[in-house]
C-alpha cells in the first residue's frame, strides 16, 4: 500500500501557496503557448524569469513549509 506524502491537514495548510502556484503555472503555460508579444531575446527572457523565479521559490518555500509541519505534528 502506498503511504501519501502528506497528510490530509498538512495539504489544508499549504494550500494557501498552492492556490498561488497553480495560477502562476497557469499563466507560465499561457505565455508560453500563446504570446500576446512578439518573443524577442532580453526583454522577453526577463519578463519569463519574473514568472518563473517566484514559481520556483514558492515551490521550494512550500515544499519545506510542509516537511516542518509534518515535523511538529509527530512530536
Amino acid at each position: 500500500m502506498v503511504t501519501p506524502v502528506f497528510d490530509k491537514e498538512t495539504w489544508l495548510d499549504i494550500s494557501v501557496n498552492i492556490i498561488p502556484l497553480v495560477i502562476i503555472g497557469f499563466f507560465i503555460a499561457l505565455f508560453a503557448a500563446a504570446s500576446p508579444w512578439a518573443i524577442e531575446g532580453l526583454v522577453s527572457t526577463v519578463g519569463f524569469g519574473l514568472l518563473v523565479v517566484p514559481f520556483l521559490g514558492l515551490a521550494l518555500l512550500t515544499y519545506i513549509a510542509a516537511k516542518l509541519i509534518e515535523g511538529a505534528e509527530s512530536e
